[in-house]
């Protein structure tokens, strides 16, 4: 009588992810879980990188192809795989960025990040309105300091997650962030 092995048991989430990874390493058809947990995240972070919603929809569609292409390689070596796909992502938005000498407009950031219409038409034009502002104060700023903001809050990445990415330590992106936040809130409350 032939055995049948029950699936694994899943802790928590990254267990999950674990799986998903194995069963995406053996079978490509299998990868669909990880493209639906990271699309979204993925697309908003590469929507600050690019001119247009369709470059960002590109870019999303070429990342995940070179994952999927790569995932065969990938070992977990203490970094989470959202890590590993974000460096890819980032990698890419470089390349892509370099090729085109342009830069993109800040737009891009309030779209990904916060600016939806709502109910109330006050509150939407008061939205916008400061959304004017924080788009014309991140313009300001150097890119590796708008690529930090990007990684936070358009991809959603953790402070562990942003440093493995950007090859420094956690203690130091946590500081950078805090003082580029501070300044922005500063520069905010100047002007009101």
């Amino acid at each position: 009588m032939k055995k049948f092995l029950a699936p694994p048991a899943v802790s928590d989430d990254t267990d999950l992810e674990v799986v998903w990874i194995e069963a995406a390493q053996a079978n490509p058809s299998a990868f669909e879980p990880l493209y639906l947990r990271y699309r979204e995240r993925m697309y908003y972070y590469l929507r600050t990188r690019v001119q247009s919603a369709e470059d960002a929809a590109d870019l999303t569609h070429q990342v995940f192809l070179q994952a999927l292409q790569a995932l065969p390689r990938y070992r977990y070596r203490g970094v989470p795989f959202s890590v590993w796909l974000f460096r890819i992502a980032h990698h890419t938005a470089v390349n892509v960025s370099s090729r085109r000498f342009s830069t993109v407009p800040w737009d891009a950031f309030a779209e990904a990040v916060v600016c939806k219409p709502e109910q109330d038409p006050e509150s939407y034009v008061l939205r916008q309105e400061t959304f004017t502002h924080v788009r014309n104060l991140l313009q300001t700023l150097p890119a590796h300091k708008r690529e930090l903001l990007a990684l936070r809050f358009a991809a959603d990445l953790t402070v562990p997650e942003i440093a493995a990415i950007i090859g420094k330590r956690p203690d130091t992106i946590k500081k950078q962030l805090a003082r580029l936040l501070q300044s922005l809130k500063e520069a905010c409350h100047e002007t009101e």
